[in-house]
């Protein structure tokens, strides 16, 4: 250990010495005091910053930046860390979402994976699609209908077979990351295409079979009874013509279709905006939890 070390370590025993006195003023001493001995003493004080960086790395898929500061101290100062920044997260505004669909949606926010474009969130397991600005801000939401079969895959070549040669087991949504525009179909009408090589896309709700219910389908209260499409996603009319035609006008935009069979970080590589705050505390450096100990301790 260094000489810098042991300093800061006798500091430390003194102050936890002074924070377990009987009728100590201080109880917030003893309690930082307490945390960074057994936490950080007993490491040895090597906590390194490249570790905590690491961490956040595989946490949020990147690669680890450089432990080491480029910019000089100023001599007579003390160098104090800059707070991490609390998380970006995705407005619901009062609108009930599923805990998977907040913690990507928050995930998208923070992350700023939908690059400036609008994007949508399809939650398969609640039937219920979100439509969003490209700030995180909840443009609507509606419930959905979805693939007959249960699974996040399609079958090979789905999307060049013809609609009556697709068994009930093969109607799936897939779960992805999709790029989405805009387009029409061979009818001229106007739907959201999310994969052309599997023939996915979102559209009004079709009522052309009327023993399929599809319109009352979309008003029950559960969403065990929204399974019926090919692999389609069916959305109301309004819902169609008042949010989803109007976000995606005139630019692309991000559909995230959440899955059912597997977790979302194995989809999309995502991670917990809670937890990645957490691992940025981590990397705060030691100096100023010891300036923050000191202050404490002083006051």
């Amino acid at each position: 250990m260094t000489a810098d070390g042991k300093k800061i370590e006798q500091r430390f025993l003194a102050t936890l010495q002074y924070a377990k006195r009987p009728g100590s003023e201080h109880p917030i001493a003893a309690i930082i005091a307490k945390g960074l001995c057994l936490g950080l003493l007993s490491a040895g004080l090597t906590l390194s910053p490249a570790f905590a960086a690491e961490d956040v790395g595989q946490l949020s898929g990147q690669k680890p930046s450089s432990a080491h500061s480029s910019a000089p101290a100023v001599a007579g100062t003390q160098t104090q860390a800059v707070p991490a920044s609390a998380p970006k997260r995705a407005n619901f505004g009062r609108e009930h979402a599923s805990l998977e669909a907040s913690r990507i949606a928050d995930w998208i926010a923070d992350s700023a994976d939908n690059q400036g474009m609008p994007f949508m969130i399809v939650d398969k397991v609640d039937a219920k699609v979100f439509v969003f600005n490209a700030d995180g801000r909840l443009r609507g939401a509606a419930p959905t209908l979805l693939g007959m079969a249960l699974g996040d895959d399609s079958v090979a070549g789905i999307g060049e077979r013809k609609l009556s040669t697709i068994r009930p087991e093969e109607r799936t949504t897939p779960a992805g990351r999709f790029v989405a525009s805009l387009d029409y179909n061979l009818h001229g009408q106007e739907m959201l295409w999310i994969d052309y090589e599997t023939a996915v896309s979102l559209h009004r709700v079709v009522t052309t079979k009327p023993q399929e219910r599809r319109a009352q389908r979309l008003d029950s209260a559960t969403p065990e009874d929204n399974r019926i499409s090919y692999g389609c996603i069916n959305v109301p009319v309004k819902f169609y013509e008042k949010v989803v035609s109007p976000t995606f006008t005139g630019t692309n935009g991000i559909v995230y279709i959440l899955p059912e069979t597997r977790t979302a970080r194995e989809v999309f590589g995502s991670y917990d905006v809670d937890e990645r705050a957490q691992l940025q505390v981590a990397k705060e450096p030691l100096p100023t939890l010891t300036a923050s100990l000191s202050t404490a301790v002083a006051n």
